[in-house]
């Protein structure tokens, strides 16, 4: 009940402002993480929206996620200078090691692997960032021992 009251208090902020839909789609989504269906219902019924509205709108932009992410964000470039230089063995080697491809989690909710067009760090190509920490210049065996030191680590945590 407790989530759907400042869902309530997030549609009362934004119910009177034109354009108000996307602003509290990501004010939902930051408090909860993510777009659960519960949710885009409350809001489609708080806005007087049809449900496909609310959810065609979730599903146009890439910044709504509508399924939970993972405890790991992996980013792999797929910038001019990655593709050239390898950034399809580098997700393959996600692939593999993960059993997850592009915008998918994986079913313990550890990793989530993404694309980005550009991390910025061109001289290190190809590369790909784990949360916050950059690995570059990766080749196969290099992604699948960062995976496995990684995944080694969260057990311990467990």
């Amino acid at each position: 009940m407790e989530k759907k009251v400042f869902i309530a208090d997030l549609i009362a902020k934004y119910r009177a402002k034109r354009g108000g839909l996307i602003p509290l789609l990501q004010e939902v989504q930051e408090r909860i993480g993510y777009l659960p269906r519960w949710a885009l219902e409350e809001v489609a019924q708080g806005l007087d929206l049809s449900l496909a509205k609310v959810v065609g709108v979730a599903t146009f932009y890439s910044f709504f996620r509508l399924k939970p992410k993972g405890r790991n964000i992996i980013r792999i470039c797929t910038g001019t200078a990655c593709h050239v230089r390898g950034a399809e063995k580098v997700m393959a080697a996600v692939k593999e090691e993960l059993e997850i491809g592009p915008g998918e989690t994986t079913a313990d909710g550890e990793f989530s692997v993404e694309t980005v067009a550009c991390i910025g760090a061109c001289g290190l190509a190809p590369l790909m960032t784990i949360n916050d920490e950059v690995y570059g210049r990766l080749t196969r065996e290099e992604v699948v021992r960062i995976l496995r030191e990684l995944e080694a680590k969260e057990e311990v945590k467990v």
